[in-house]
């Protein structure tokens, strides 16, 4: 995901839509917000999944991707009446490739010298390397390296960048208000949760169709896009007064999200579930953003818990297969050592990943913006 809009705490957190699409603009909590997403997941796969559910956690990571990247392109429209798509494309393939091929590239060779449990099948290595692991895991199963099933997300996210970009554009050339640009993604949610009521009660497709599948997941990202283009917390002006979003939508908020993460009814967490924690994150982004240094969003701009938020998504990469490694290596430990010692190998390598390559790719990504 792009981060153009994050820098220091100093800048306007209410700067008009005229500022520049790819300044330094900062916004409040959402490195913190990664943090919290990604420990979710790693928590998730340690062997917590019952406390805490790795899909609620990837359903954040979408959400906010949504969020941001349509924020910037909301921006470079609103800046140049366009947006420059090859850009855009560049920035993207800038962020994610790099880290991403060079993790599928050490996940498969260290499988193929037998040091991470597993077998490598060509097709399902290509099927990572061009981005549909989620279908080729779901339709024909494994030959990937341990932990690397986790990049299903990431083929969702690709599969959707590659057209939305295209429709948020033509939907700014026919001047279709905010409003109505919103009214357009959310139409698109309830589509997409028709579709899953479909496929669970139609075709009794399997957990992982549903879970994993871009046209299944895709709302997830719509919910943050809808929030983008209007009522953006960052953007526009505010409704309602500051305690009733502070001492009702956002306790309501949790409160949802707490309810889905509880139930166990299948039937619920194959349909409604991601619908209504799409809904229910709208408060929590909103309160986090706005006030950033009440409550407990004071500890998500901690200094070192963004900085764990900037390596979340190297984080995301490798800390699965490094679990793995644990698992195969360790299997004595108590499982709190396996995941106390897969945390500190997974921090570590994430931050030799943004040092050597997100870092160096983000200085050049810089060069793809329109200054």
């Amino acid at each position: 995901m792009e981060k153009s809009l994050t820098s220091s705490p100093g800048a306007n957190p209410k700067a008009s839509s005229g500022v520049n699409a790819h300044s330094k603009m900062y916004i409040p909590s959402l490195d913190g917000i990664r943090t919290i997403a990604f420990l979710i997941v790693f928590l998730s796969h340690a062997g917590l999944a019952k406390v805490f559910p790795g899909s609620f956690g990837v359903t954040i990571f979408f959400f906010l991707s949504g969020y941001l990247i349509t924020t910037l392109l909301r921006l470079e429209y609103d800046r140049y009446e366009n947006i420059d798509l090859k850009f855009f494309y560049l920035r993207r393939i800038l962020r994610i490739w790099p880290s991403f091929y060079l993790v599928l590239g050490l996940g498969a060779g260290l499988t193929l010298l037998e040091l991470l449990p597993g077998k490598i099948i060509p097709a399902a290595f290509i099927a990572q390397f061009l981005h549909y692991t989620n279908y080729y895991g779901i339709f024909f199963g494994g030959g990937m390296a341990a932990g690397s099933w986790v990049y299903w997300s990431l083929a969702v996210e690709e599969h959707f960048y590659l057209l939305f970009p295209l429709f948020y554009l033509l939907l700014r050339k026919l001047r279709i208000t905010p409003r109505m640009q919103m009214l357009i993604f959310w139409g698109l949610c309830l589509a997409v949760l028709l579709w899953r009521c479909v496929l669970f009660y139609g075709f009794s497709v399997s957990e992982g169709r549903i879970l994993c599948s871009t046209d299944t997941r895709v709302d997830s990202i719509l919910f943050g896009c809808a929030l983008a283009v209007s009522g953006n917390p960052i953007l526009d002006t505010q409704d309602y007064s500051n305690k009733l979003w502070k001492y009702f939508f956002l306790p309501l908020g949790i409160i949802v999200i707490l309810l889905t993460c509880l139930s166990r009814s299948f039937e619920f967490r194959q349909t409604i579930r991601f619908t209504i924690q799409g809904i229910a994150l709208y408060p929590i982004f909103i309160t986090a953003i706005r006030f950033p240094n009440w409550g407990f969003f004071t500890v998500l701009n901690l200094k070192w818990v963004r900085f764990v938020g900037i390596l979340s998504y190297s984080l995301y990469l490798v800390h699965y297969s490094v679990l793995f490694l644990i698992w195969k290596y360790f299997p004595q430990l108590d499982k709190v050592f396996q995941a106390g010692i897969g945390l500190l190998i997974s921090f570590t390598l994430a931050y030799l990943i943004y040092q050597f390559i997100e870092f160096p790719f983000g200085r050049l990504r810089k060069k793809f913006s329109r200054a």
